[in-house]
């Protein structure tokens, strides 16, 4: 009976969003920012990666082929209609494929920095979001526990009632930091991972293509 009505009490005094949020203070406007912004990265960022890589595996289907039998002229133009990342550093070396192999090379390497900074642009937000909110958690927690000492300061003495708004507020702002935390990283640590499997494929067409050039100045020298 009495587990029943302490059942019965939890479920009536259980939060709705908007109760947590007015009850943890003005620090979840801070973490409502860092949500809102997490999320339009997170959407923007797993679109971004799948339309680059999706691209990537067609254009290497392709010019992977035309690489293989030497056909650099054919696989060149392909690359220049392409807007995959891939596309751009194949192209950058193609275009210097009579100049020798290591103008490839260089070529290759500076065009596949550029490209590697654009995918990974907007990781460096997710991380910094999965390090701001639990901060901003904490400090909350401050807050909280600083008005449930300066309400026992008032009052000259200690009553759960007057130490439990604080305590309330401390716990919520910690709680909503480190939910909107775990989720972002999860997902930054996601992106990375995808960064560098397009990259590992690149880096492997293009050393592909380095070799059929030198194989080309081989058979011409």
């Amino acid at each position: 009976m009495l587990l029943q009505d302490a059942q019965a009490l939890g479920a009536g005094q259980e939060l709705k969003l908007d109760e947590i949020w007015e009850a943890g203070g003005f620090m979840m406007w801070p973490l409502g920012f860092c949500l809102v912004v997490g999320i339009l990265i997170i959407i923007w960022k797993f679109i971004d990666l799948l339309m680059k890589s999706l691209g990537n595996k067609r254009l290497l289907s392709e010019v992977d082929g035309m690489i293989a039998q030497q056909r650099l002229d054919q696989a060149l133009a392909l690359c220049e209609e392409s807007k995959a990342p891939a596309g751009e550093i194949h192209a950058a070396g193609l275009k210097r494929h009579k100049e020798g192999t290591e103008r490839v090379t260089q070529a290759v390497e500076n065009a596949g920095a550029i490209e590697v900074s654009k995918l990974e642009r907007g990781l460096v937000w997710l991380a910094t979001l999965s390090n701001v909110a639990p901060l901003l958690g904490f400090l909350g927690t401050v807050i909280g526990m600083i008005q449930a000492f300066q309400a026992i300061e008032i009052a000259g003495e200690v009553e759960a009632t007057l130490v439990a708004g604080g305590i309330k507020v401390a716990l919520i702002t910690t709680a909503s930091g480190l939910t909107i935390a775990i989720p972002i990283s999860i997902a930054h640590n996601y992106f990375v991972d995808r960064v560098d499997r397009i990259v590992i494929d690149m880096v492997e067409s293009a050393q592909k293509m380095i070799d059929a050039v030198h194989a080309v100045e081989r058979g011409t020298g």
